[in-house]
């Protein structure tokens, strides 16, 4: 008996990664030891203080049962005094934050709350593959919006007004998915940008979604759109304890905006899931009570391991910018490559090493590639000496 799958699934494949990550365990067993320097996930633990919390806690006898789907009001306030320490924003911990099994969870739930059949939903270009795909399953028609490296990868919102002015539909809610500091591109916004985006979003009944993970990492300045006056009006933020506080596999994200975006949010997410374990909830809290101390330290490693990647992209001739924020860092390749797939496939090839083709978030990414900083230094420099090793045997 043949079963379907449903339309919504037609032009969407399975995430990159997740077939990248088979292939490459299928190459380990094959005995190459592929280093991988692709993927966005912190090695570092958490704090120990955090997994302490997690333990303790855990062993309480009165804390396994279903929880709160608004979450902990230890988790929310925690939250709430994050966002005023280090983006000088103010949140109302009980009706302006709603916690998330990650941030990612949050991109589906936003979607399925907001986007009717055919509802047009702006996408970056390049930008992280889940806006598109997401908006696609949630029956969005995609509308995507360049970004260019002579304009410091920053939308055009001139030339975005023309597309949305150009449109003939008349939805009362238009979605446009932003993301700064930049992944793939580690660019950085600026308080001045924000501003604009709030301004063109109110002339333009755009809701603006915000995706903010990598404000911590090899930023000294951590920025929230939200604290922009009268930014609540048309923006959420998504956030995410998965890179500041390397707690990736912990699944601790966060929606903040207005109480009329949270409540609508919260109709959607209420019928999917139930709120995380107490526990957990709790360690995450302690994790937002780190001091300056936790993020100098994790980023201190991030600037060692990055000089060695400047190192490995200046070794296959590649150019880029030393001013990126985030645990990426993001290069153009030598125009004898046809494309970032191309001197991915030859360093996977004959070194041994993944690099990400720049070509997954987006057309605009095609000549690119992305590196990683989540891999110890002794790693990074096992990949230099293993693509110089490849070279003099092509020599």
């Amino acid at each position: 008996m043949t079963i379907s799958t449903a339309k919504r699934l037609e032009g969407i494949g399975e995430y990159y990664f997740s077939q990248k990550l088979r292939a490459i365990d299928e190459l380990n067993r094959q005995g190459k030891q592929i280093i991988n320097l692709g993927i966005g996930s912190p090695d570092m633990p958490p704090h120990p203080d955090v997994i302490k919390t997690l333990q303790e806690e855990s062993a309480r006898p009165e804390v396994h049962g279903y929880q709160n789907y608004k979450g902990s009001p230890v988790l929310r306030q925690a939250m709430a005094a994050w966002y005023k320490t280090w983006y000088d924003t103010t949140l109302n911990a009980d009706t302006e934050i709603l916690p998330l099994i990650g941030s990612k969870e949050g991109i589906m739930h936003i979607c399925m709350t907001y986007i009717n059949e055919g509802d047009d939903v702006f996408v970056p270009n390049p930008g992280y593959p889940t806006y598109r795909s997401v908006a696609q399953l949630a029956g969005g028609n995609l509308v995507e919006y360049s970004l260019e490296e002579k304009n410091n990868w920053l939308p055009d919102l001139e030339a975005l007004e023309k597309q949305i002015s150009g449109s003939t539909k008349k939805q009362a809610v238009r979605l446009l998915f932003v993301n700064y500091p930049h992944m793939p591109t580690g660019q950085l916004p600026g308080l001045s940008f924000f501003s604009s985006l709030i301004a063109f979003a109110k002339r333009n009944k755009v809701l603006i979604v915000h995706d903010n993970p990598y404000s911590f990492i090899l930023n000294d300045h951590p920025q929230s759109i939200l604290s922009i006056a009268g930014a609540k009006e048309v923006a959420i933020e998504l956030n995410s304890l998965s890179k500041s506080q390397n707690m990736a596999g912990w699944r601790v994200g966060m929606l903040c905006g207005a109480k009329e975006r949270i409540d609508d949010v919260l109709r959607f997410k209420s019928n999917m899931d139930s709120g995380m374990f107490l526990p957990l909830q709790l360690a995450a809290a302690k994790a937002l009570t780190l001091g300056k101390d936790w993020y100098e330290g994790i980023n201190t490693l991030y600037r060692n391991r990055r000089e060695k990647v400047f190192t490995l992209l200046r070794l296959l001739g590649c150019s880029f910018s030393e001013q990126q924020a985030g645990m990426f860092v993001w290069a153009k390749t030598p125009s004898s490559y046809a494309d970032g797939y191309a001197l991915s496939d030859e360093v996977l090839d004959e070194a041994r090493v993944f690099i990400t083709p720049g070509g997954i978030f987006g057309s605009a990414g095609n000549h690119y590639v992305r590196v990683s900083l989540c891999c110890t230094e002794q790693k990074i420099q096992q990949s230099i000496d293993r693509v110089k090793a490849s070279r003099k045997e092509k020599e």
